[in-house]
Formats: structure tokens, C-alpha cells, sequence
């Protein structure tokens, strides 16, 4: 969800979404398919009433939508819907617009943040093949504004066949699991420098 590609303007349903315990359900309904208030709520952490509720508020900006019933059709299953989430602040924004923008795109890189930290604290614990590669890189580039555009475009291009809410477990080869592909890319905002300190108020004095 970065890039805006006709993506989400109304700022009441990005306020919405951006709540940790909705993009968690949110993800778990698009990636792994339908589920019951119950389901989620296990992932989400929280009651079941909670994640009903949480729910509700999905739908009603068009997140998610009732799926079909399985077994007795006595539970009320859910799914996400089947379209594309994309947020990025433009120009021309209006001031609540921009606002709900970036309070949702600090919600989604809170919990991609949070991802990353997870994996890198259990990378111990993954299978030597995983960890050969499994990649955390930081790189500053020099390129003009189409550049970057066309960058951006060939690196989701590449991500595309993966995507899991398009390749399901049953498609994927053998072996195949989830795993989390962050990309940002943004120009480098000028940053304050904060200079020489006047004292050294913190240091200690060097024995003679």
C-alpha cells in the first residue's frame, strides 16, 4: 500500500483501516482466504466480539464482504475483497485527506516495522536454506523522478507473480511459504544537523 494507483481518497475509511487489529485481519482475510470473526480474532489477539465489530467497520467502507457459507452455514464467514489497496500522498490533497494518508501509512509501516523485528529476532530458528536468503538491505540511490517511476514499476512487476492473495497454496510449489516483501523507495528528505554540542555535559573528566 504505497504507491497511488487510483487508490484510497475517502479519509473516513482510511481512519478506519488504520488500526493494527483491522490490517491484521484484513491481511489474514486476503492471504488466506475466508474466515469467521472467531478465526481472526486469534490472530488479532483480541475477542471475538471485538473482531465482530472490527469487522463491521470493514465492510462498511468496502474492506471485506460476507463470503460464501460452509458446512451448516450457522457461522458468518467473511473474505476480503477482491481489489487492489493502494495509498500515496499527492500535491493536491486536501488537509484531511493528506492527514488520513499518513496515518495510515505510518499504521502500515508501524506493523511492517514490527514484521521485519519479528523475523530478524527468530531468524536463528529458520532452516539454513531460508537463511541464506532471507535479505535486509539499505541502499541510497541517484536517479532522476521517471527513473525512480520506472523502477518502481519493474520491481512490482517482478513481485507481482508471487503476490500471495494471486497464488494460492495450492498453485505454489512445494515448499513454498509466506513471506514479507517490503519495498520503499522516496526521495531523502533534508534532514536538520544538529552540529557540534557547545559542552560535553554527559563526559567524564579523563583521569591525569
Amino acid at each position: 500500500m504505497t504507491q497511488d494507483r487510483e487508490g484510497l481518497s475517502d479519509p473516513k475509511a482510511m481512519r478506519a483501516l488504520a488500526h493494527p487489529a483491522r490490517l491484521m485481519i484484513l491481511n489474514r482475510l486476503r492471504v488466506e482466504g475466508s474466515a469467521t470473526a472467531t478465526e481472526v480474532a486469534e490472530i488479532a489477539g483480541i475477542t471475538p466480539s471485538a473482531a465482530s465489530y472490527h469487522l463491521r467497520m470493514l465492510a462498511k467502507y468496502g474492506f471485506v464482504e460476507d463470503a460464501p457459507p460452509r458446512g451448516d452455514g450457522r457461522e458468518r464467514l467473511w473474505r476480503g475483497v477482491d481489489k487492489p489497496l493502494s495509498v500515496g500522498v499527492r500535491p493536491d490533497d486536501q488537509p484531511d485527506v493528506r492527514a488520513a494518508k499518513v496515518l495510515l501509512i505510518a499504521a502500515l509501516r508501524k506493523g511492517a516495522n514490527e514484521e521485519a523485528d519479528r523475523a530478524l529476532a527468530q531468524s536463528d530458528l529458520e532452516p539454513e536454506e531460508w537463511r541464506e536468503v532471507t535479505l535486509f538491505s539499505q541502499h541510497r540511490l541517484r536517479v532522476t523522478a521517471e527513473e525512480l517511476g520506472r523502477l518502481t514499476r519493474e520491481i512490482e512487476g517482478l513481485l507481482e507473480p508471487y503476490v500471495a492473495r494471486n497464488r494460492s497454496e495450492r498453485d505454489a510449489p512445494e515448499g513454498a511459504r509466506l513471506v514479507e516483501a517490503q519495498v520503499n523507495l522516496f526521495p531523502v528528505a533534508a534532514r536538520v544537523v544538529p552540529g557540534l554540542p557547545t559542552e560535553d555535559h554527559g563526559a567524564r573528566p579523563v583521569p591525569d
